[in-house]
């Protein structure tokens, strides 16, 4: 078990600043936040974040293991990254016209990823996912697509789900449920269902889309030869394979995990590591299929597309992922984290799971074998919840469904304050 002898002021620090700011922004914003996934966020307001660490309004700082739903693959602020935003800032923000930046910032994205040939920018991973059902609709000449359970692919209606008693339907008030008929849901990881809907609707498939490797819920990896089929299925009934990479692309490895797992797309979205913090998405993939896009057959717009900062930000990162991998680091501080939370729970006498890559892992209560939506929520990750609420007072900002993200920022300090700390909230939370 980690030294607890010595006191993590986090417990015990008053909120008086985060509670009077969160009342006036519940008087003027929506539930006080700006996302509907920080509805259940901690009740704390947040001052700076600097490398692994999020300090609040009222003093307390935390070990951030969210890193902003994952974009801060080398911390938080680091100097190269906001020096080369700050700079070319300076020189404008939005031009009307192209720039030199974005030229660069395209070169790189495809010598990085090493498989696409082409890239067009946006802003966010939502739009990028649009972007690619419509080139995919325009090049097949057809409406259908196949994505799969618990994936997530964006906020819009055509792609908001939720799991009613084993049905997916649409998630939110107002959303216009005949926007999801072009879709069908399939379990992951389960390639004969999805040849059977290919064998019998193939020719009215436009497009399959997939995380390659399940982050956003579980941090589930693909099965050993999954995504071959699938590409060898989509190949046969000229269908185009998309990969949401939004949260998977340049933190699993310099070619996302269209390289980690040796299958090309036909195209794959990124965004989050991309500009390292800062908003930029990209839609990647085949020319003759972006093309399409450069002949003003198919329309992609945006004012702020390629916007000059937001450029400056991929470069550097990717040029720091080319010049100083952070790889090694992350997955050595990722492992040794992993271990060190299941020992916790160990000793504790609980089963702790804790599965996933080393650069981003899921943690929750269970003994099951997890490769899919289904089997995931054979886990208690409402008890998980529950303690990740505990683990945030005692100075660990985690997600509450269980996904960690680590940073090149990450270190021994880090490793050896986070272990404490999480078992002083496990502690604290058993006793509850």
């Amino acid at each position: 078990m980690h030294n607890t002898g010595e006191a993590v002021s986090t417990i015990t620090q008053d909120l008086d600043q985060s509670g009077e700011l969160r009342r006036r922004a519940r008087e003027r914003t929506p539930g006080g936040v700006h996302s509907n996934v920080r509805l259940d966020g901690p009740d704390v307001v947040l001052a700076r974040a600097k490398g692994s660490r999020l300090h609040s309004v009222d003093g307390v700082d935390y070990v951030d293991y969210l890193l902003g739903q994952g974009p801060a693959l080398y911390g938080h602020a680091p100097e190269f990254l906001t020096s080369a935003v700050h700079e070319a800032s300076c020189d404008g923000l939005i031009f009307g016209g192209q720039s030199e930046l974005e030229v660069r910032a395209a070169e790189l994205v495809c010598e990085t990823l090493g498989w696409a040939e082409m890239v067009r920018f946006g802003l966010t991973g939502t739009e990028a996912v649009q972007a690619a059902f419509r080139l995919a609709r325009a090049v097949t000449g057809r409406t259908h697509v196949i994505r799969f359970e618990g994936h997530y692919h964006g906020w819009l209606d055509n792609v908001l789900l939720a799991d009613h008693d084993g049905a997916w339907e649409a998630a939110s008030a107002g959303q216009v449920a005949s926007h999801l008929d072009d879709f069908t849901v399939l379990p992951w990881n389960d390639a004969d269902a999805l040849g059977t809907v290919l064998e019998r609707d193939g020719e009215r498939i436009a497009a399959v889309i997939m995380e390659p490797v399940m982050i956003n819920s579980g941090v589930i990896e693909p099965e050993t030869g999954y995504l071959e089929r699938v590409r060898r299925m989509c190949s046969r009934h000229g269908v185009v394979l998309i990969f949401d990479e939004v949260i998977s692309g340049f933190r699993v490895g310099p070619g996302g995990a269209a390289r980690r797992y040796g299958v090309t797309p036909d195209l794959a979205l990124y965004g989050k590591a991309l500009g390292g913090g800062y908003p930029v998405s990209a839609l990647a993939g085949r020319a003759d299929l972006l093309n399409r896009i450069g002949t003003g057959e198919v329309n992609h717009s945006g004012t702020f597309n390629a916007w000059a900062p937001g450029m400056a930000a991929v470069i550097a990162t990717l040029e720091h992922v080319r010049d100083e991998p952070p790889y090694t680091s992350i997955m050595a501080h990722g492992g040794k984290l992993m271990d060190g939370i299941r020992e916790i729970g160990e000793s504790f006498g609980e089963s702790l799971r804790v599965e996933g890559l080393p650069v981003a892992f899921h943690v929750s209560f269970g003994d099951v074998e997890v490769t899919d939506y289904r089997s995931l929520h054979q886990l208690d990750l409402k008890r998980y919840a529950s303690l990740a609420s505990v683990l945030v007072e005692h100075g660990v900002w985690v997600a509450r469904r269980g996904v960690w993200f680590v940073s090149e920022a990450h270190g021994s300090a880090e490793l050896d304050d986070a272990l404490t700390r999480f078992e002083m909230a496990f502690k604290d939370w058993l006793g509850r």
